[in-house]
């Protein structure tokens, strides 16, 4: 969620002349209204039956895919994302349709044998009813999907609030999703923080991604309610890179998710420990990466490391390694649009900001780690545990080491960035709240369990 608004305003990051629109917020009694109505059209949602929720989820797919340059380019236009990485968004949000349109059919419960003489124990999985989805701008057609795909394959219906920033976006979506769908199963609810408390203050289920303090406070909120709730908040991730490594593939791989849609992902690279003897090779190795990546117009296919969403995000992240020594980068270019070049920073005092906060931009600190143990202890010492990325040709150190990091998600040789939406998504400590996102997880949550028995009639 963002303050509070009584307009919204999507600008192009890349020209903030651009403005692609500009509507009034609905306020905090449209969506008690939105929510409302999703429950009295979520039995009817419900009772349709498996079949019905699997058709219309696949219809969604397909429409997706039908829509695929014209959704990218609204990404592009609309967040910054680089034309390659937000036509894979939208390749990767109609798989996500896809894959939960199989869910409708799964096993709902199991049948137990009572503990003692005749009848049937049953449990059975129900969906909550009205589900409330926050979602953020940076993945604007793959997020608010893997919340609403099976918060609907299991019979609830949705309101998503989605950030101001990608409002054009999310209406997009949801023209696609409706058509779909009966009507008022899938709602959209535009809007800032007012709406976005009064979506938690009413649906029956909620589901945030978005920054740390606001993600805790929905946390507080929906918990005093009683109702489910996960949220899925900030990373300040580390790649270790061990000796023996592939140092220029592990260059790549980092500088990738250090620079990649200019940082804005929460599984971005943002601390490099390089172990011993690893250190200066990946120093110079990673600065020649960083050096390389492609920044500029989003509209262009080769373009790597495009603008930042906003003049305010770039002014922050231009401060944050304000009186550090920049390896590569180091200075914000000039001209229209909001960008930072990728940056490298080393002598990185424990304190700084940028070993205690997440800095949503490509900017990450260089670390030297005498052994793997001490690179894990670094590791571990931020209030964060999104993802940890390990490079090393030595699995039994990748082994040893991976059950002492305090992270939910762990990549071997392979960037910090990158989600595969049929597993488990979801961090540690200041990272996540309550159970995971994605895959088999996300239906469980979407649900409440139920236990029946069922006793015979008896003879007279």
């Amino acid at each position: 969620m963002t303050a509070d608004v009584t307009s919204l305003i999507s600008r192009n990051p890349a020209d903030p002349t651009d403005i692609l629109l500009r509507i009034p917020a609905p306020g905090a009694f449209a969506a008690a209204d939105a929510v409302e109505r999703a429950r009295a059209a979520q039995a009817g949602w419900l009772a349709g039956g498996a079949a019905a929720r699997s058709a219309a989820l696949a219809a969604v797919a397909a429409a997706v895919e039908v829509a695929a340059e014209e959704l990218a380019s609204l990404a592009v236009r609309e967040v910054g994302k680089p034309l390659t990485e937000a036509r894979a968004e939208v390749a990767r949000t109609a798989a996500i349709w896809r894959y939960y349109a199989q869910a409708p059919f799964e096993p709902s419960g199991a049948v137990h044998e009572p503990a003692a003489g005749t009848g049937l124990l049953l449990t059975r999985r129900r969906p909550h009813g009205v589900a409330g989805l926050i979602t953020p701008w940076n993945f604007p057609f793959a997020i608010p999907s893997w919340k609403a795909a099976p918060a609907l394959a299991v019979g609830n219906a949705v309101v998503l609030k989605p950030a101001p920033e990608a409002t054009a976006c999310a209406q997009r979506l949801a023209e696609i999703v409706q058509q779909a769908l009966p009507a008022k199963v899938f709602t959209l609810l535009p809007g800032g923080s007012a709406e976005g408390n009064a979506l938690v203050s009413a649906a029956d289920v909620v589901s945030f991604t978005g920054s740390t303090a606001v993600g805790q406070a929905v946390a507080r909120a929906a918990t005093a309610r009683g109702i489910p709730v996960q949220a899925e908040m900030g990373g300040l991730n580390a790649a270790l890179v061990l000796p023996g490594a592939d140092i220029e593939r592990a260059a790549a791989h980092i500088a990738a998710a250090i620079a990649g849609f200019a940082g804005q992902k929460c599984t971005a690279t943002s601390r490099v420990i390089a172990v011993g003897a690893a250190h200066d090779p990946l120093r110079e190795a990673l600065a020649e990466a960083l050096r390389a990546v492609p920044v500029g117009d989003p509209a262009d296919a080769a373009t790597v490391c495009g603008p930042l969403i906003s003049e305010y995000a770039r002014d922050q992240v231009g401060d944050a390694w304000h009186g550090l020594r920049a390896l590569v980068g180091g200075a914000v270019p000039q001209g229209p649009g909001w960008y930072v070049a990728p940056t490298l920073v080393e002598k990185v005092a424990p304190g700084h900001r940028l070993l205690r906060e997440e800095v949503f931009g490509p900017v990450a600190a260089l670390l030297p780690a005498d052994d793997l143990a001490h690179a894990v202890r670094i590791t571990n010492s931020v209030p964060y545990g999104l993802v940890t990325s390990v490079h090393t040709a030595d699995l039994d150190a990748a082994l040893t080491g991976l059950d002492r990091l305090d992270t939910g998600m762990i990549r071997i040789n392979a960037p910090s960035t990158g989600v595969d939406f049929h597993l488990p998504f979801g961090g540690a400590k200041a990272s996540s709240h309550g159970p995971r996102e994605q895959g088999r997880a996300a239906l469980e949550f979407y649900t409440t369990s139920r236990t029946y028995t069922l006793s015979p009639v008896q003879a007279t």
